[in-house]
């Protein structure tokens, strides 16, 4: 069933969640069948939750929003406690930093999962009673979450190289000829309007901004093309590179992207544990911000503006293909006009400047949460998710 979580009416909220809960569940089975379950196998990395907290952060994110009427992500903001008596002192992320996460002594398997059960069967007999619009919110945002987390799972099991379920291990992208496409430019709404269903608070609200004529790919830059910068000794330039982008190359020692390694003269990679042949005309994946600067150095081109990706994204050009991966954007990741931060305070506000605006959608994003309206935002180093980019002419 294809809808946006956005607009999604209560019966379809019920099957999302379903549908969310059945596939997070799925995901961490996949890390316990290789004992990734508990924190003490898997290795402490930035970007990564020992899946068990993770679980169980996504259970407690739904009752902190539905069952416990919490109108904030504040401490004190929840109107009950907690199925669990500890609930609070685990999954809360604003309290509980990344690093202690492996330190915590939490529940069984076993224990977790009844939670998750409970937790899903007392959202979905609460929503059979929402009577309003603006009470499906916190169904919504409990929704995206679980979407959201889900993504990351699968992009742990790719960084502990774990097999993952068929529909992401089986994921093969389509082969197609790149172009280019020159849009006239003008005046476009960002953001989304006050009548548009659920909102992040990133995309509050709608705004008038100009976009000069600009030319940008088609597709996405292919893995044959990213290897003719690796072949041309593009990570041993430093000219290519900004000096933001020199010192996370030194500091990892990179002479091709994250996973790629030689094969006599051609190149094979590790997708969810599995090492198989570079397909030349893939989108090229695990591509950090510095790796796409240093790309658009070396061929005289540059990045797209967040403005210009939602531009072309919006203009129904039959020739622009989105959503197989994410997409650096030149533009950092600030506030729109007017921002204030939603219930889930934590969500944007502090990741502003510091990361850069993402867009689109990779083959892990659940067809529901995807938007030419959704901003996604990472810091620049990362090279874990499933990204890559497009370029546009200088």
């Amino acid at each position: 069933m294809n809808f946006s979580f956005r607009t999604a009416t209560s019966n379809e909220l019920a099957i999302g969640l379903r549908d969310a809960r059945e596939y997070t569940l799925e995901l961490f089975e996949c890390h316990a069948a290789e004992g990734l379950d508990s924190a003490a196998r898997v290795p402490v990395l930035p970007h990564i939750n020992p899946p068990l907290w993770e679980l169980g952060r996504i259970a407690w994110f739904a009752e902190w929003y539905i069952l416990r009427d919490a109108q904030s992500s504040d401490p004190v903001a929840a109107q009950r406690n907690s199925l669990l008596t500890k609930g609070d002192d685990w999954f809360d992320a604003n309290t509980v930093p990344h690093a202690a996460r492996w330190k915590l002594e939490l529940p069984s398997r076993g224990a977790l999962k009844t939670y998750c059960h409970e937790v899903l069967d007392r959202v979905l007999d609460k929503l059979g009673r929402a009577k309003s619009d603006a009470a499906l919110y916190p169904y919504r945002l409990a929704l995206a979450h679980e979407d959201m987390r889900g993504e990351a799972l699968a992009q742990s099991l790719q960084t502990l190289g774990v097999g993952a379920p068929l529909q992401l291990s089986r994921n093969t992208m389509p082969s197609w000829a790149q172009g280019e496409i020159r849009f006239p430019g003008g005046t476009i709404q960002m953001g989304s309007r006050r009548d548009a269903g659920f909102v992040f608070d990133n995309e509050k609200w709608e705004h008038a901004c100009y976009v000069p004529a600009f030319t940008m790919d088609s597709t996405l830059v292919s893995n044959a093309q990213f290897g003719d910068f690796v072949e041309d000794g593009g990570y041993q330039k430093p000219q290519y590179w900004t000096s933001a982008g020199r010192a996370w190359l030194m500091a990892r020692e990179r002479s091709a992207p994250r996973d790629w390694m030689r094969d006599g003269r051609r190149w094979r990679i590790e997708r969810f544990g599995t090492q198989v042949a570079l397909a030349p005309n893939e989108p090229v994946r695990h591509i950090s911000l510095y790796e796409a600067q240093a790309y658009c150095a070396w061929a005289g081109r540059r990045l797209p503006t967040e403005a210009e990706w939602e531009y072309a994204a919006q203009s129904g050009h039959a020739a622009l293909r989105w959503g197989d991966l994410w997409e650096w954007t030149c533009t950092p990741f600030e506030p729109y006009p007017g921002f204030s931060a939603g219930a889930w305070r934590e969500y944007s506000e502090p990741a502003f400047v510091s990361h850069q605006a993402v867009r689109g959608a990779s083959f892990a994003t659940r067809l529901r949460l995807r938007s030419p309206k959704f901003r996604n935002f990472c810091l620049p180093g990362r090279d874990d998710l499933f990204i890559g980019f497009r370029t546009c002419a200088l």
